[in-house]
């Protein structure tokens, strides 16, 4: 009989520790824009610290930002109210959801830049208080009676 073991479901530490790996993957490529985008100011060192970023970010996850900084455009786009800050186009929210949970890295399907979720855009688990509707006043049926 085989070992069972092989055949379980994944725990939550490695779901844990997937999701951190995937949100410092996206975090090293948004260091390494802002860094590329700097050309206003001199920061020193400035190969070293692209050098760096780009020894932790995965060889295929480089390649496509660098075809898309090729064309001068941006590689990573903020998702701000589930909308790509580059494009403006809606992103579904299945892509919202797999970034809100941490478990991958995902593009926008419209420019094909990576998604941000800044954690302060995050939604929390409840909503904001809904404010009372204001009450109507009640008519009076005298003045009703008397019309007619």
């Amino acid at each position: 009989m085989p070992n069972q073991a092989c055949f379980r479901s994944p725990g939550v530490a490695h779901h844990l520790h997937l999701g951190s790996v995937m949100q410092a993957v996206i975090e090293n490529l948004l260091k390494l824009q802002d860094t590329e985008l700097q050309t206003r100011r001199k920061v020193p060192d400035r190969d070293a610290i692209v050098a760096e970023l780009r020894g932790k970010i995965p060889e295929p996850i480089l390649a496509h930002y660098d075809r898309l900084r090729a064309r001068d455009k941006k590689g990573v786009a903020l998702l701000r109210h589930n909308v790509c800050t580059e494009c403006h186009m809606q992103v579904p929210i299945g892509v919202v959801l797999t970034l809100m949970q941490g478990k991958d890295i995902q593009l926008c399907s419209n420019c094909g830049r990576y998604l941000y979720l800044p954690k302060e855009e995050s939604p929390s688990a409840e909503p904001p208080p809904v404010p009372p509707k204001p009450k109507r006043k009640k008519r009076n049926l005298t003045e009703t009676a008397d019309v007619q």
